[in-house]
């Protein structure tokens, strides 16, 4: 599990539109990297609007936006093209990035156990290492407290 100071876990993953994406081709960028569970649900459609209304402010500050879900490259661009985000989505389907930054856990509804993302956010500085890493992200609030962690690196 990836924690401030580590490098960050290097991946390559298909992106909504098509094509590739390789966090490490990003560098010199920051990245801010959110894991979230499912497309189209409340909270995830709420955090990827606020990331998209917040897309030029994270750019500004030399911050690129990327999504992970172990949806399809399908489900992303469906939802990417219903709600007009403006955030790359990458498909982890075989769940190996997950895993690799610690967000593939067990969790609990109604009583049932069963294993699904933790909702997370890890802020990646140009050298590729982890300068911040929220775990358990409540959707309020947390779109702007990313963007002054971004802004003060």
């Amino acid at each position: 599990m990836p924690e401030t100071g580590d490098t960050a876990p290097d991946f390559t993953l298909p992106r909504d539109g098509g094509g590739e994406l390789t966090l490490s081709a990003l560098r010199p960028a920051r990245v801010v990297l959110y894991f979230y569970p499912k497309d189209d649900t409340s909270g995830c459609t709420k955090e990827a609007l606020g990331f998209t209304e917040a897309a030029e402010d994270f750019a500004a500050a030399g911050a690129q936006v990327i999504g992970v879900s172990r949806d399809s490259v399908a489900k992303h661009d469906r939802f990417v093209a219903k709600h007009g985000l403006k955030v790359a989505l990458v498909s982890d389907e075989g769940g190996d990035v997950c895993e690799s930054y610690g967000v593939w856990v067990e969790k609990s509804m109604y009583g049932k156990k069963y294993m699904g993302i933790e909702r997370a956010t890890f802020l990646i500085d140009g050298d590729g290492q982890i300068a911040r890493v929220w775990r358990k992200v409540k959707v309020p609030g947390h779109v702007d407290e990313v963007l002054e962690a971004v802004r003060a690196l």
